[in-house]
């Protein structure tokens, strides 16, 4: 078997994938679902307590968006690299799609954090 072939065929490769893949897309909806284009005052894209009363910085529904773009980048990129890696060692590819998955995640949470405090 190649290397690619058994790429594919490895069960922890292919349910890190999946995951990877479902989360960025649940990522994209949810982002998309909440922009509103009708909204004037724009988005709140940055939040520092230590600042005290502006702790808040707005922005508009690009900078929300490119939260979508980031997880997309996110899975094809450790993808990529995931794939380079997974014929010098099993483990390194695994690691690497098992930490694209914690980005995508903490992506979605952040996301939607700072689309709840509109």
């Amino acid at each position: 078997m190649t290397a690619s072939k058994r790429y594919i065929h490895d069960r922890v490769v292919l349910l890190l994938l999946t995951a990877n893949t479902f989360f960025t897309v649940l990522t994209t909806v949810m982002i998309l679902l909440r922009l509103d284009s009708a909204r004037a005052d724009g988005y709140i894209v940055q939040f520092r307590p230590s600042l005290g009363l502006s702790a808040y910085y707005k922005g508009n529904s690009v900078d929300i968006l490119s939260f979508a773009a980031f997880s997309a980048l996110v899975l094809v990129v450790h993808t990529f690299l995931s794939i380079r890696v997974y014929h010098i060692r099993r483990n390194f590819s695994h690691i690497i799609l098992g930490l694209g998955l914690l980005l995508i995640v903490m992506s979605l949470v952040i996301s939607n954090a700072l689309l709840l405090l509109r």
